[in-house]
């Protein structure tokens, strides 16, 4: 009989954290002269009608699924999308402050949105540079990459072996999946709101699954 080769099927490692990262639902709008509510320097909006459908759908997405913990960030935002999915399994989320929003200093609270709309210069030097930095008072890029990886690592010391859901932010998966695979730190901050990606964490590489799965939200 002759041998066969069949193709390489990915398996999760023994000692790796099976991490499906969510972005959460879409938060009311920015308008100008008006901030949002602040926690700890960071705009802290509440989810739109549309967010909460998109929470709605992730947690009708992951109801079946098997999770050993559920994460969210400081922010309420995070709470909320996370909120049905953790009804559903009757687990209560643990925060991980590392993995909170980019630090958008004066543009913090709202302001940002209208800037980038506008094509403020920062921003589109920000764009072209992929350095957060140049928005005023803002945490550098490097600043931001630093805390994320050292949120990964800490999930990685803590979950070794299992699976959990994480509910973060844009510019957070963006960041993610620029440590995992080394794209420049702009090329992947476009997840939408309430996309689902796979990240598959071990001490000698992350694994990138999956970006932006949006299949629930019937885009």
């Amino acid at each position: 009989m002759t041998k066969e080769y069949p193709q390489h099927r990915f398996v999760v490692p023994k000692d790796a954290v099976d991490v499906l990262f969510i972005r959460h639902g879409e938060t009311i709008p920015a308008r100008p002269g008006v901030s949002f509510p602040m926690k700890d320097g960071h705009g802290n909006p509440p989810l739109h009608p549309r967010g909460e459908a998109q929470a709605e759908a992730v947690g009708e997405r992951l109801r079946e699924e098997r999770f050993d913990a559920l994460y969210v960030t400081s922010l309420q935002r995070t709470h909320q999308t996370m909120a049905p999915l953790a009804k559903y399994l009757g687990m209560t989320p643990v925060e991980e402050p590392d993995l909170r929003e980019i630090r958008l200093g004066e543009w913090d609270g709202g302001l940002y949105r209208i800037k980038s709309a506008e094509g403020a210069p920062e921003f589109l030097r920000a764009k072209a540079e992929h350095e957060w930095g140049h928005i005023p008072g803002a945490e550098t890029t490097a600043e931001l990459h630093e805390r994320v990886e050292r949120g990964l690592w800490r999930l990685l010391d803590n979950h070794a072996g299992e699976r959990i859901a994480f509910c973060v932010h844009g510019g957070v998966v963006g960041a993610i999946m620029s440590i995992a695979t080394g794209c420049k730190p702009f090329a992947m901050i476009g997840a939408s709101n309430g996309s689902i990606s796979r990240v598959v964490l071990t001490k000698d590489r992350f694994f990138v699954r999956s970006f932006n799965d949006c299949n629930h939200l019937g885009e």
